[in-house]
């Protein structure tokens, strides 16, 4: 069993605002990983959409992540492994922009606009200032886990 790894069926993994090297979503990715790779993930899908945002974005592999996961890598570790193998090579000023605009995304078509309206809607009616999938993300995880709507 991988050290690092934490158990997703009885907490959430970080929040996919948590930074690593500049990078929204990583620290979040990186926890679904060692989850997943010792079957600890519950619900939660290494390499879903939103990882898919990071791994495009940072030009990795997200296979190639979970192989350095699984050989026990710390978080600082696999920060090194990125920056040595991407193939975008993004500047600290590019990672900071992308991760301002990833943190205040909102949904971008119909399909998902309707989702997040529903989802919102039905987890916290009240809150007047979730617009972004960050924060419907965050509903999502304190809800799951026995926070009342």
């Amino acid at each position: 069993m991988n050290h690092y790894s934490m158990d997703l069926t009885q907490r959430p993994p970080r929040s996919a605002r948590v930074r690593l090297g500049g990078y929204v979503i990583l620290p979040r990715m990186l926890d679904k990983g060692r989850a997943t790779i010792d079957g600890k993930n519950g619900e939660f899908h290494y390499n879903c959409p939103l990882d898919q945002h990071f791994t495009q974005f940072a030009g990795i592999d997200a296979a190639e992540l979970s192989t350095q996961l699984a050989a026990g890598k710390s978080d600082s570790e696999i920060l090194e492994w990125i920056t040595a193998t991407s193939t975008t090579k993004p500047s600290l000023v590019q990672i900071l922009a992308w991760s301002v605009y990833q943190d205040n995304r909102p949904p971008n078509d119909l399909d998902s606009r309707q989702y997040f309206n529903d989802y919102h809607a039905k987890y916290a009616p009240k809150r007047e200032d979730v617009g972004s999938w960050f924060d419907l993300l965050d509903i999502d995880d304190y809800v799951s886990y026995g926070g009342k709507p």
